[in-house]
C-alpha cells in the first residue's frame, strides 16, 4: 500500500515539476533568441580586441586552420561544464559562444576560462559582462591550460 503512495506521489511530482519546465524553457528560448542578436551585436558591452584579459595568458595565436583533434576535445569538456550556463547560438545565464572571437582575443577568452574571479575582479570587459548577465559569477572550473586551449579550438568551430 505504501509504495503504490509513494509511487503515485513521485509520478505526481515528476509530471508537475516536468510541465513548469518545459513552460520556462519556451519562453526563455523567445527571450534568448531577441538577445542573441543584440548580443552578437555587443549589446552594451564594447567590443575590443585589444583586451588580452587578466591571466597567465599573454600571446596566444590560431593557426589558419582548426585542430581538429584538439577541438573535439574541446567540444567534450564544453558539453561536460559549460552547457549549464553557455549555449552556442543563445544567450542563456551567460553569453551565447558563437562568433565570441569577433567580439574578444583569444587571450581573453583563454584567460576567461583559466582565471574567472580575476578577470571579474579586475577586468572592464568582465565586469561589464556580470553586470549584463545579473550578477552570475563564471564558476572556476580549476581547468588546466591544455583543457582551455582545448575549448578555445572548439570554439572557433562555431
Amino acid at each position: 500500500m505504501y509504495r503504490k503512495l509513494i509511487w503515485i506521489a513521485l509520478a505526481t511530482v515528476f509530471v508537475a515539476c516536468g510541465g513548469k519546465q518545459e513552460k520556462k524553457d519556451s519562453s526563455d528560448a523567445n527571450n534568448a533568441k531577441t538577445e542573441v542578436s543584440k548580443d552578437q551585436e555587443s549589446g552594451n558591452v564594447a567590443i575590443d580586441m585589444d583586451n588580452k584579459g587578466i591571466g597567465p595568458i599573454k600571446e596566444l595565436t590560431f593557426d589558419s586552420e582548426i585542430n581538429k583533434e584538439l577541438a573535439a576535445k574541446g567540444e567534450a569538456t564544453f558539453n561536460m561544464i559549460c552547457t549549464a550556463c553557455h549555449m552556442t547560438d543563445q544567450r542563456m545565464i551567460g553569453p551565447a559562444m558563437k562568433g565570441i572571437y569577433e567580439r574578444r582575443s583569444p587571450e581573453w577568452v583563454m584567460n576567461m576560462l583559466l582565471n574567472p574571479g580575476g578577470m571579474l575582479e579586475e577586468d572592464p570587459i568582465a565586469k561589464a559582462l556580470l553586470k549584463e548577465y545579473n550578477n552570475m559569477v563564471m564558476t572556476n572550473q580549476n581547468l588546466s591550460e591544455e583543457d582551455a586551449r582545448e575549448i578555445a579550438e572548439y570554439l572557433r568551430t562555431l
